[in-house]
């Protein structure tokens, strides 16, 4: 008898069923794939040298010690709102745009800065914070930042001199690259937690001050202090409430 050979039928995926594999192991890799760069010390700066030249790694922004900061109060002058054009957002340009050059958007450029522990985005070549640790100065509360549309809220940039504060106090004036420096300056910028950060809005000193007491000194130097650097007058209640914090300050 002739040997009967058993047919074999070849198991092919269909083109449909390959492109959502091909789909989920990309998503599993731009989201849990090889972390980046981590920061023991937290403040994202990375001193050029040969290393970082090999890497082409982003050199980040030094951090900022606002304790150095000492403002000479008599210097600021004292001025109601100087504009009656409303206040717009678009007019200080795009938000958080990457105005030096770094390769970094400012928000990411803050959070380097701020945060500690940090975990970046395997493909941002050390500039999209994935995940990080806050020690929030407004509150005391320590946050844990995860990147996402419904945590990424958790943590937010705060402008130290909110715009429309700063648009009511001079900026009206200046030129659009003026205004998009000043909203990128990370001398007037600070990771916080976020509720505080929507409690605050566009409010000066007399308003609202952070509700860790602790952190009101270096609150007030810091207002002040960029109000001097651009030239920006300030409400007679806002001084007030700076002399007021500052009387009770180290020297």
């Amino acid at each position: 008898m002739p040997s009967r050979r058993r047919s074999r039928r070849t198991r092919r995926i269909s083109l449909p069923t390959l492109l959502v594999i091909v789909l989920a192991v990309a998503i599993w890799v731009y989201l849990y794939g090889p972390e980046g760069t981590s920061s023991e010390a937290g403040d994202g700066w990375f001193p050029p040298g040969p290393s970082a030249a090999a890497s082409d790694a982003p050199v980040h922004r030094a951090p900022i010690d606002p304790a150095t900061l000492d403002p000479d109060l008599a210097a600021l002058v004292v001025a109601g709102p100087s504009s009656t054009s409303p206040y717009d957002r678009e007019l200080f340009g795009a938000a958080w745009a990457d105005v030096d050059g770094n390769g970094c958007d400012t928000r990411n450029d803050v959070l380097i800065r701020d945060l500690v522990d940090l975990v970046f985005r395997a493909d941002s070549n050390g500039c999209i914070v994935r995940t990080g640790t806050l020690h929030d100065p407004y509150t005391g509360a320590v946050i844990s930042f995860t990147r996402g549309p419904d945590t990424s809220e958790a943590v937010q940039i705060d402008h130290m001199v909110p715009l429309s504060y700063a648009w009511q106090h001079g900026a009206s004036t200046w030129t659009d690259a003026q205004r998009a420096a000043f909203a990128n300056d990370p001398a007037n910028l600070s990771a916080v937690d976020g509720p505080a950060n929507q409690s605050k809005s566009d409010s000066g000193p007399a308003e609202w001050m952070p509700p860790r007491g602790e952190y009101a000194c270096t609150y007030v130097d810091r207002f002040a202090g960029v109000l001097l650097a651009y030239g920006l007058t300030i409400a007679p209640e806002d001084l007030d409430a700076i002399a007021a914090v500052d009387a009770g300050c180290p020297a």
